[in-house]
């Protein structure tokens, strides 16, 4: 049969599904696929680089319900590798998962996303994993796919780890009792300071496109019942030097006495290593958590900074400069607050020097 009619075919048998017919002829998928795919519900935790190459890959692909979670905003910088946002969504001062949900309406208007403008932590994360098919690592520190670790293997709910640096990437699909899972290879995070960061080493374009392109092809293979075909090695390549690897990690849990997969301990999940306050890759800032709960009076707020500062806020953020002692000694930060009362203090590393900030211009 000519590929011109197997199309004609595949588009009588769902109309609905027709502006997927080039994924469709590719037997794997097909109509009974794209149908999965339409069903299929995916948290993607992080919206950074890596999570706006897989949320603008997928939401082209027909996953039907995708609940994006970030805690941040969209800065100039972001641009070079972040692919859903522009320029406009910078002046507009738009959260990244709240940016992303309005592209994603203008790409494929049958996908419904769930914008979620907050920190992943121990106390959230489980409410927004229920009932998914997939979690997705859109991330960048160890700490939250500790969690994400933690949350799939209580829920048996797979998930697919992302990672890159510079021109080097990896990545992992991790399904509970079937694989090794994360903490199988990486038993700790690094001390700090010995992880190369975006901070150090930087990050290139195409390496974060090569990474979460293979986060979307493995996350297709799952949500289509195609699991034969799902990765069970780590993948791990340098663009630069043009290396590719897949390491055999298939002993790994029976090697490791993992506290996660073997004892079902969950040391992050119970909040046991998680922190209030987080260093940003490659920001020069630092993010402090409050409790769940309460809530921000932005118009309050905005008059207080006015006696330091120019703060401009909407209903999801206040952003002021805010400048700190005299002469050689005068530091420059800027305070971004979230309506959550957790704050981005850009302008140092340092967490009680963001501490210290928080406290004095909004309180402790």
């Amino acid at each position: 049969m000519a590929i011109s009619e197997l199309a004609e075919q595949l588009e009588k048998a769902d109309p609905a599904l027709a502006r997927y017919n080039r994924q469709m002829l590719w037997a794997p998928i097909g109509v009974e696929g794209q149908k999965k795919l339409k069903a299929a519900r995916v948290l993607m935790v992080g919206c950074g680089a890596l999570g706006t190459v897989l949320a603008n890959t997928l939401s082209r692909a027909g996953v039907g319900h995708m609940t994006i979670i970030d805690r941040d905003f969209i800065e100039l910088n972001n641009l070079q590798r972040q692919v859903l946002f522009d320029q406009q969504d910078i002046k507009d001062q738009l959260p990244k998962s709240v940016a992303a949900q309005r592209k994603i309406a203008g790409i494929n208007s049958d996908v419904h996303v769930e914008a979620v403008v907050a920190d992943v932590n121990h106390n959230n994360i489980e409410q927004y994993a229920k009932d998914k098919h997939l979690l997705l690592d859109g991330t960048d520190n160890f700490e939250t796919r500790f969690l994400i670790n933690d949350v799939s293997i209580k829920l048996n709910i797979p998930w697919i780890y992302g990672a890159c640096i510079s021109a080097m990437g990896l990545g992992m699909v991790i399904r509970p009792g079937i694989t090794p899972c994360l903490r199988c290879i990486f038993e700790t995070s690094p001390p700090a300071g010995m992880n190369p960061t975006c901070d150090t080493a930087g990050v290139l374009g195409p390496t974060v496109n090569v990474v979460a392109s293979w986060q979307a092809m493995e996350a297709m293979k799952l949500l289509t019942g195609n699991t034969d075909a799902v990765s069970t090695r780590l993948f791990s390549f340098d663009l630069w030097d043009n290396r590719f690897q897949q390491l055999n990690v298939s002993r790994a849990r029976e090697i490791a006495d993992c506290p996660a997969c073997k004892h079902h301990n969950y040391e992050y999940l119970s909040g046991k290593f998680g922190s209030s306050t987080t260093a940003l890759c490659g920001r020069n800032a630092v993010q402090i958590s409050q409790p769940a709960g309460g809530k921000v009076d932005f118009d309050r707020i905005a008059e207080n900074l006015r006696a330091v500062g120019t703060p401009s806020f909407n209903k999801f953020m206040l952003k002021c400069a805010i400048g700190e002692g005299q002469g050689e000694r005068r530091k420059e930060y800027e305070l971004t607050l979230f309506a959550d009362g957790r704050a981005i203090i850009k302008g140092t590393h340092e967490a009680a020097v963001a501490k210290a900030i928080y406290a004095k211009y909004i309180g402790s």
